[in-house]
């Protein structure tokens, strides 16, 4: 699939973001994409999940923002749209942050999320790690 421009209507990154990300990705072996996902899981029903994968995937959504080429399967992609990945370095907090529009509340944790009741979900567990209720 070739890269679109797709950064207002699903994921895009800061430009902090972007920096930590590409240099992340640069210590990394065999690495070429972000992959941003949500998963079944967490405090809230959803958490996060942001890792590095070698290429797109079947059905995957492609495209680049901020000089990164960005990844996000076809379930995830509507819980995902409208979210910004933020990178954070202060004396309170360090990590990436995603503000994700889709989400009606989200566990302290920061790392899980819910979405508005009716929306289609998977099956969801308890709380993930790095949490706690």
């Amino acid at each position: 699939m070739e890269l679109q421009e797709r950064t207002q209507e699903l994921v895009s990154l800061t430009p902090a973001a972007a920096v930590k990300i590409s240099a992340l990705m640069a210590e990394e072996a065999d690495v070429s994409v972000l992959r941003v996902a949500i998963e079944g899981g967490g405090c809230s029903g959803f958490q996060y999940g942001l890792g590095f994968d070698r290429g797109a995937q079947e059905g995957d959504v492609e495209f680049e923002c901020e000089g990164v080429k960005v990844v996000v399967d076809p379930f995830s992609a509507p819980y995902l749209s409208g979210a910004v990945v933020d990178y954070l370095e202060t004396i309170q907090e360090s990590g990436f942050k995603i503000d994700n529009p889709n989400a009606v509340s989200s566990c302290g944790c920061g790392h899980s999320f819910q979405v508005e009741e009716g929306a289609e979900a998977a099956e969801v567990g308890g709380c993930g790690s790095g949490c706690s209720a």
